[in-house]
């Protein structure tokens, strides 16, 4: 995942979705606009569901030169050749994680809120930090990663950020100089037509 100075699309898909028609649907969108990496964030826990899922978003994302990194599950990562694995604990996990998939894998690390797990998973060598929710939400504690967080961190530190979770378009904007990625999921997915709603996301970017 390269920076560039707009920032860039950092999609992630649905908790559950139908085999028969997701990878058509997240086709579509990789082929409307330019997507950094996807992410595969499913709910579920059974390996061999994980790993069609996993199987038939390859196909799409790795015919278009789409990096596809999973949440959590490292072993898989590595079992079913994907680019990398998306860190769910902060800075814990980014050496063990590292070590296991090598130099030239994507190691992410989800921060929260908190900028000292952020600057750990950073020195740990995550190739990227995320912090989030963005938006105002009911899950976890509310607790919102605000403005500040992510204008602090683009003036401190290299490594670069995504801003995910409850986005809008308004915060977008707001977030676009300081930001590197927008993690974008069920914002999109929920719409009728993902392709417009990532579409208006991508015009806020700037």
């Amino acid at each position: 995942m390269a920076e560039s100075e707009q920032p860039q699309i950092y999609l992630v898909t649905p908790p559950e979705f139908e085999l028969g028609r997701f990878p058509d649907q997240l086709a579509r969108v990789l082929d409307a606009q330019e997507v950094a990496c996807v992410r595969l964030s499913l709910g579920t826990r059974d390996e061999d569901r994980i790993s069609r899922c996993a199987d038939a978003c390859r196909e799409v994302t790795h015919a278009r030169d789409v990096a596809l990194v999973i949440d959590t599950h490292t072993v898989l990562a590595e079992r079913l050749g994907l680019d990398g694995v998306h860190l769910t604990d902060g800075a814990r996990s980014v050496r063990k994680a590292r070590k296991a998939l090598g130099p030239d894998a994507i190691v992410g690390a989800f921060c929260g809120t908190s900028r000292h797990d952020g600057m750990g998973a950073g020195e740990a060598g995550a190739d990227y930090v995320s912090f989030g929710p963005v938006g105002e939400t009911t899950l976890g504690d509310g607790t919102v990663a605000e403005a500040e967080l992510f204008e602090w961190w683009s003036q401190m530190i290299e490594v670069p950020v995504v801003a995910e979770g409850g986005l809008d378009t308004d915060l977008v904007r707001q977030l676009a100089p300081f930001t590197d990625f927008f993690g974008l999921g069920t914002e999109i997915w929920e719409e009728d037509d993902p392709v417009a709603a990532l579409a208006r996301f991508r015009a806020a970017m700037g």
